[in-house]
């Protein structure tokens, strides 16, 4: 296998945990190598699994091991009806939509691809956390990082509100809203203290991610 960013590799069983059993149609928008589909694929019967993928050598992989395999922008596949004729019982958007120039938009368009009951399963990091006001106020530097919160190739940021307005502004209800804690960003082991530190005034400071399940508001 080519040499990629670990950080896109992973099953992600928080993730998969998220989806409701009843969903068979599943599209993963940033599906990288397929890792979640895959694992959702050996793990349910009768699942079939979509995805998307921007780079072209991730995209051979994750071929191999999904039903469907959208080479290509998301933003562009949307714009030109690819999806058209499509509905899901869920969508994936696992740390993607920080990366889309806006995400606003596209997450409207990919909620109206959902079918009846259809769920979409996001995460999204944390821009609040502590790590990014101390830098800037400390450091005097914005903090770029290669993975995580900081990812250089991060053209938006949420914070808790802003992802709130994000699902809302794109007609969905959020039912469940998770966090992932961390002290600090790698994971080392000193984060297994952070749930117990995330009191209600520091928990938006400790979150490192948030993990959303949304449905359409009409449902």
């Amino acid at each position: 296998m080519a040499d990629f960013n670990p950080s896109y590799l992973g099953p992600r069983p928080d993730i998969i945990a998220l989806i409701p059993k009843r969903c068979r149609r599943i599209l993963d928008v940033g599906c990288a190598t397929g890792s979640v589909g895959r694992a959702l694929k050996e793990a349910r019967k009768d699942v079939h699994v979509t995805g998307v993928e921007l780079d072209p050598e991730m995209a051979a992989v994750s071929g191999q091991r999904l039903d469907v395999v959208e080479k290509g922008d998301i933003c562009d596949l949307l714009a030109h009806g690819v999806f058209d004729d499509r509905a899901y019982d869920c969508i994936i958007l696992a740390d993607v939509l920080e990366h889309i120039v806006d995400p606003w938009t596209t997450l409207g368009l990919l909620a109206a691809r959902l079918g009846h009951d259809g769920v979409i399963v996001a995460s999204l990091p944390n821009v609040r956390h502590y790590t990014t006001i101390a830098s800037i106020l400390f450091a005097k530097r914005w903090p770029y990082r290669d993975r995580g919160i900081h990812d250089r190739t991060h053209l938006r940021f949420f914070a808790y509100r802003n992802v709130v307005e994000l699902f809302e502004g794109a007609g969905l209800m959020i039912g469940s809203l998770r966090r992932h804690y961390r002290i600090l960003e790698a994971p080392y082991r000193v984060n297994r203290l952070s749930r117990v530190l995330a009191l209600p005034p520091l928990r938006d400071l400790l979150t490192f991610q948030y993990l959303i399940v949304a449905k359409a508001k009409s449902e």
